[in-house]
């Protein structure tokens, strides 16, 4: 399936992502939708139509459970809306560990379907092996290091990454395997913040943050975190922009209100009534 419109010239790249490393930082913030892309798109470098849709919108507890086919309705609507941004799918969970050829099948049908940029994937050592094989068919390919969304279950929730000497220096091998196999770059979540500063001064290729450090080379927020439009939980590392859900909340209870009171609609708003003759 073709994507909806042909990328224009001007688009931001992920070569001119990798350009960035050390200068002006990358500004990054998740999408699902192409309401949400056309208001991004002027004021963002990266879209990431983050498999954080599995929580924030479908209400799951975990990034787990989303599918291929998700992610794929989600990045087609987020590219109807994007002109200009870098925009990264991510490849959800199960549909790359098992081989570079699943990975590289998966991205594949990803890219071809939304006409997205790039896929992101988690893990370093043991998905190198499968970015390498992506970038050598010329897709290109973020990598995802330090707290693991995909993995909580198994590491026992959404934890701090790198407190100790061993997970430390386990993250920091991650970040150069991803960063070696052709990585463009590589965020770094959940990660404490002289170790998410040392990944950034050793790796070759820009890091993007998200509760790690602001000596990375960009940063990304789920766009529901710093908008307040997520209630369940709000992480440490969110800074919250706007309080939309309480706007929102205010604007539909007098919505509810006009019309139990039956002011809305009025006149204006609807065909076929004349007017009244203003009173002299």
């Amino acid at each position: 399936m073709a994507p909806d419109h042909p990328v224009p010239g001007d688009r931001i790249t992920p070569e001119a992502l990798r350009e960035r490393k050390s200068g002006v930082p990358i500004v990054a913030l998740t999408a699902y939708s192409k309401a949400e892309a056309q208001r991004l798109d002027p004021l963002v470098d990266v879209i990431l139509v983050g498999d954080s849709v599995a929580m924030v919108v479908y209400g799951m507890d975990t990034t787990v459970g989303v599918t291929v086919e998700t992610m794929i309705a989600h990045g087609r609507a987020v590219m109807r809306g994007a002109r200009r941004a870098c925009v990264v799918v991510d490849l959800p969970a199960g549909s790359y560990e098992r081989s570079p050829e699943q990975a590289y099948a998966t991205a594949m049908r990803i890219i071809a379907e939304t006409g997205a940029a790039a896929v992101k994937l988690e893990g370093g050592v043991g998905v190198a092996p499968a970015i390498r094989r992506l970038v050598g068919a010329g897709i290109a390919v973020m990598g995802h290091v330090g707290l693991l969304p995909q993995a909580v279950t198994e590491a026992g929730g959404f934890r701090v990454q790198g407190r100790d000497d061993a997970s430390a220096i386990q993250i920091m091998n991650d970040a150069v395997a991803a960063a070696d196999a052709g990585a463009f770059a590589i965020v770094v979540e959940g990660t404490v913040e002289p170790l998410a500063r040392q990944i950034t001064e050793t790796v070759r290729v820009p890091t993007i943050g998200i509760g790690a450090s602001p000596g990375c080379d960009g940063q990304v927020l789920v766009t529901h975190d710093m908008l307040g439009l997520f209630a369940d939980f709000t992480p440490k590392f969110v800074r919250r922009y706007a309080e939309l859900g309480a706007e929102a909340e205010r604007a539909v209870r007098a919505y509810a209100d006009d019309v139990r009171a039956r002011r809305f609609p009025g006149p204006e708003h609807c065909f076929g009534v004349k007017s009244a003759k203003p009173q002299p």
